[in-house]
C-alpha cells in the first residue's frame, strides 16, 4: 500500500471583501482528480481482483482537502459518457482522446459507490461536462450571501480551463506534480504566469486552441503570442477589429484563422448556466458518514489505512467504542 501523500496545498489567500467569510465551498473535478491518480500511483486490487489505485489516490486527495482547506462544504462533480453539446456542436472534440482502460473505467462505478457510502453530494448532468456544472455550481454559491455571510469557492481540478472561473470568490487549485504538489490560482497569480486576467483565459485558448480537445484555433500562433495579444487588446472581438496594426504575417494567419478562433472560443467557454439547482445545505462537510465509508473502504477496496486514519482523524469514537468499525 503506497504511503500518505502530501498535497502541499498553500494557504489561501484572504479575500479583500466587506463580508465576513463564513462558509468555503470545495468542488473537485472527479474525473480530472481520478485520471491523475490512476498515472500516479501503481497498480493496487482489492479482493476481488479489481484495480483499485485511482480510488485511492482520489479519497487520500480527499482527505488532505479537508484536512488543508477546512471547507464548510463539499461537491464532486464527474463527466457522463454520454455526447456533449461541445460534441454536437464539433464533431473532432475530443475526438484524439484514447479510450478509457478497463482499468480505470471501473474504478468510476467504485468512486461513486464510495461517494454514495459517505454521502458525499456528488453532480453529473447529461449533455455537459464536469467544467460545466462546476462553472455552475460556482456561480449560484457565489449568489450566496447576506450582510454578514459570503461562499468562497475552491475548485480541485487538473484542467486548467478552469482558470476562467476565478475571481474574488473562486480560487482553483490544480495538482502540479502527480498528487503531491499543487498551487493555488488566484487572480493575481494567474496575471503573473500568464500575464492575462482570468476573463481573458477564454480568448487565449481561442487563438492557441487545445490539442487535448482537438480543436486548433489559429493555426500558426503559439501560446506566448496568443497570451500577448490577448493582453494587448484585451479581448478577441478587438484583435480583430486591429489587424492592421499587426504585423503582415501575424495579421495573414489572424484572417485566415477567424472561422476556427470563433469555433475554438465557443468549445472553451465554460457554461454556467447548467439546468441544476444548488442545494448547499446538503453538501455540508458535518454531514459525512464516516463510519458508512469506513465500512465500504474495509469491506470493498481493502484500505486498511485510509480506515485507520479515518478512525483517527475523522470519527469520533473509536473500534473498541464502536463494534461497526473493525479493522482489517
Amino acid at each position: 500500500m503506497p504511503g500518505t501523500l502530501t498535497l502541499g496545498l498553500e494557504k489561501l489567500p484572504s479575500l479583500p471583501s466587506i463580508f465576513k467569510l463564513t462558509q468555503k465551498l470545495v468542488l473537485i473535478d472527479g474525473h480530472a482528480i481520478l485520471h491523475r491518480a490512476y498515472h500516479a500511483l501503481p497498480p493496487l486490487t482489492n479482493a476481488e481482483g479489481t484495480q483499485t489505485n485511482a480510488v485511492y489516490g482520489f479519497m487520500t486527495m480527499l482527505l488532505r482537502v479537508l484536512e488543508d482547506l477546512k471547507p464548510t462544504h463539499l461537491i464532486v462533480t464527474f463527466d457522463l459518457p454520454q455526447p456533449t453539446f461541445r460534441q454536437q456542436k464539433y464533431t473532432q472534440y475530443q475526438a484524439r482522446r484514447p479510450e478509457m482502460g478497463d482499468g480505470l473505467k471501473d474504478q468510476i462505478k467504485l468512486v461513486h459507490e464510495l461517494l454514495e457510502a459517505l454521502e458525499i453530494e456528488h453532480y453529473e448532468v447529461g449533455g455537459y461536462e464536469a467544467d460545466d456544472v462546476i462553472g455552475t455550481l460556482a456561480a449560484q454559491a457565489a449568489k450566496i450571501r447576506n450582510k454578514d455571510t459570503q461562499t468562497e469557492v475552491v475548485i480541485v481540478t487538473g484542467d486548467r480551463d478552469m482558470l476562467q472561473l476565478v475571481n474574488d470568490q473562486v480560487k482553483v487549485c490544480v495538482p502540479v506534480k502527480g498528487l503531491s504538489e499543487t498551487k493555488i490560482y488566484t487572480q493575481e497569480l494567474i496575471k503573473e504566469e500568464f500575464g492575462v486576467n482570468p476573463s481573458q483565459w477564454v480568448d487565449v485558448k481561442a487563438l492557441k486552441g487545445d490539442a487535448s480537445d482537438n480543436y486548433s484555433g489559429v493555426v500558426g500562433i503559439g501560446p506566448k503570442t496568443a497570451q500577448d495579444l490577448i493582453a494587448k487588446y484585451d479581448t478577441l472581438e478587438n484583435l480583430y477589429k486591429h489587424l492592421g496594426e499587426l504585423p503582415p504575417k501575424v495579421a495573414t494567419k489572424l484572417a485566415e484563422g477567424a472561422e476556427n478562433a470563433g469555433l475554438a472560443q465557443e468549445l472553451a467557454r465554460i457554461v454556467c448556466d447548467v439546468p441544476l439547482k444548488l442545494e448547499l445545505d446538503k453538501a455540508e462537510v458535518k454531514n459525512i458518514n464516516w463510519k458508512n465509508g469506513a465500512e465500504y473502504m474495509q469491506n470493498k477496496l481493502g484500505f486498511k489505512s485510509l480506515v485507520s486514519r479515518i478512525e483517527k482523524d475523522f470519527l469520533k469514537t473509536t473500534p473498541a467504542e464502536d463494534p461497526q468499525i473493525k479493522l482489517l
